[in-house]
């Protein structure tokens, strides 16, 4: 069934959650390549672009709960892409040799995902639509 077709058509909670299912769909096939799902390529790519970066900087950057990022990190490093170090009372996460040579692939990934959802709903809609959501997620509360 069309979302545009829902009884529930004009619910915010509803027509989020069916846009996100479908985006998140998109996005696992293409991650399916680097064998990441889409949570764990973005965090790696942060961490191959800010060595030392911190738990709470990834959880800022990626909106996501510390507890989430430990189990992603935790992942990565079962996978030999990343590693962390404790200096003082930091905790820093660093990126693998391997990590680093999956960097031009990542960055593939990221663009063929741009490109799919762009050819999809046209670029400009995609562009305007990434905007606008960025712009309301920062009105509810967190």
């Amino acid at each position: 069934m069309k979302a545009s077709e829902s009884k529930y058509k004009h619910c915010m909670y509803f027509i989020a959650n069916a846009l996100g299912r479908r985006i998140e769909k998109l996005a696992m096939e293409t991650w399916k390549q680097v064998d990441l799902s889409p949570s764990h390529a973005y965090l790696l790519l942060l961490v191959i672009e800010e060595p030392g970066i911190q738990p709470t900087g990834l959880s800022e950057q990626l909106l996501l709960t510390p507890s989430t990022i430990t189990r992603l990190i935790e992942k990565l490093e079962d996978k030999g892409l990343a590693t962390r170090s404790t200096e003082g009372k930091l905790t820093k996460v660093y990126p693998t040799e391997k990590a680093k040579a999956l960097l031009p692939k990542l960055l593939e990934c990221v663009n063929s995902f741009t490109e799919n959802y762009s050819n999809i709903l046209g670029k400009d809609e995609s562009l305007r639509m990434v905007k606008n959501m960025a712009a309301l997620a920062d009105k509810l509360p967190e």
